[in-house]
């Protein structure tokens, strides 16, 4: 069995994530969407990991083969637990390159069965990202051409609860 994670912070997972689970799904048996701690973002996002996890459930439940799992370790140690061939890595831009290919070696050292397969952005969500739709969301912005349509409200309340304190 062909298995792969696609990981990320996703707060919120996009229109543009959504994508690229979609894309990867096809090509493996099963895909992990895993939402990981990021030691960059600890502690600045909107949604906490668990409320993440269960946007993430509501958007991709559809899919099959399609699983959604949390870790707050090492990507690499991650997926040989999982048995992970595949690393699932979208690029939005030439500047995501850079970082994702230092990220690749980096999980292929601490685990030599594991590589990276790069994903490109569809060209109408490549501008886009979760901190641009938090962002957006602050300011009341429609949302609908950015997030997946079953977490709309979980955003706009989310949003509420945050101008209210």
């Amino acid at each position: 069995m062909k298995i792969a994670v696609y990981p990320g912070s996703f707060d919120p997972i996009t229109l543009g994530h959504l994508n690229i689970i979609k894309r990867a799904a096809v090509c493996f048996d099963k895909l992990i969407v895993c939402v990981m701690a990021n030691s960059e973002k600890e502690n600045r996002g909107l949604f906490t990991p668990d409320e993440r996890v269960e946007l993430i459930h509501k958007v991709v439940d559809q899919l099959p083969n399609v699983e959604v799992d949390r870790s707050s370790g090492l990507l690499a140690e991650y997926a040989r637990e999982k048995h992970a061939c595949v690393v699932i890595k979208g690029l939005r831009a030439v500047s995501d390159y850079e970082k994702e290919v230092q990220m690749a070696l980096i999980n292929r050292k601490l685990n030599p069965r594991l590589d990276t397969m790069f994903l490109p952005s569809s060209a109408k969500y490549t501008y886009l990202s979760s901190s641009v739709v938090k962002e957006l969301a602050w300011y009341g912005a429609d949302l609908s051409d950015f997030l997946p349509r079953e977490i709309l409200g979980d955003m706009e309340e989310k949003m509420k609860s945050r101008r209210n304190t």
